[in-house]
């Protein structure tokens, strides 16, 4: 085991998780498009958690920094993002990886229904994977967990543009920026309900 990394020995299963539930995510997309000609996401984005990443959030939360904490009290050691055209693909996501037999949805927050205060807008959800692999716990099959956040063009757009100003310091005039961040956002999601209803309205003539 590999004392040095903050996920020990197991790293070479996370990446081996990824890999499957991105390489099903892309199968049924091929698949749909195939039956359909809808392309269900436009890209999608992998990873597992930066060593440096990790350890930064164990210490923000106030947790040891051990393979424990990365793999079970931490809940994003591998992340997905799904950036999808119109709204009802990110639904349509959402739908399949339920639909996943070895995955278990153990949180989700529709922030595209119910958006946050600031404008945010994503589909969110954690789930615990059974895998072949021995997990932390020691337990075989083991769990790992996997966040997935699933948004349109649209708001990845806006949601990049938040992140540079969540984490740029001493912006002038930053309140009158947060407001406009928040029209954009109202204005945006406005767009993708419309784009959503005439792309219903090519299909139903």
């Amino acid at each position: 085991m590999d004392t040095n990394s903050i996920y020990g020995g197991y790293e070479g299963n996370l990446n081996q998780i990824l890999e499957s539930i991105v390489d099903r995510i892309n199968i049924f997309t091929k698949e749909e498009y195939d039956k359909t000609g809808t392309k269900l996401h436009e890209h999608l984005i992998a990873r597992v958690k930066s060593e440096e990443s990790m350890r930064e959030k164990c210490r923000r939360r106030g947790f040891d920094e051990t393979p424990y904490s990365a793999l079970h009290e931490l809940t994003d050691s591998i992340g997905i993002r799904i950036i999808c055209s119109f709204i009802d693909d990110v639904y349509d996501n959402v739908r399949f990886i339920k639909s996943l037999p070895d995955a278990e949805v153990i949180m989700e927050k529709d922030y595209i229904k119910h958006a946050k205060p600031n404008g945010y807008r994503s589909y969110h959800m954690i789930l615990k994977v059974n895998t072949p692999f021995e997990d932390v716990t020691g337990k075989i099959p083991g769990e790992y967990f996997v966040e997935i956040q699933l948004r349109t063009i649209a708001m990845d757009s806006w949601a990049s543009l938040e992140h540079q100003m969540k984490y740029k310091k001493n912006i002038p005039d930053s309140e009158l920026i947060v407001n406009e961040l928040k029209r954009c956002a109202d204005e945006l999601a406005a767009c993708d309900v419309s784009m959503q209803t005439i792309r219903n309205l090519i299909r139903n003539n």
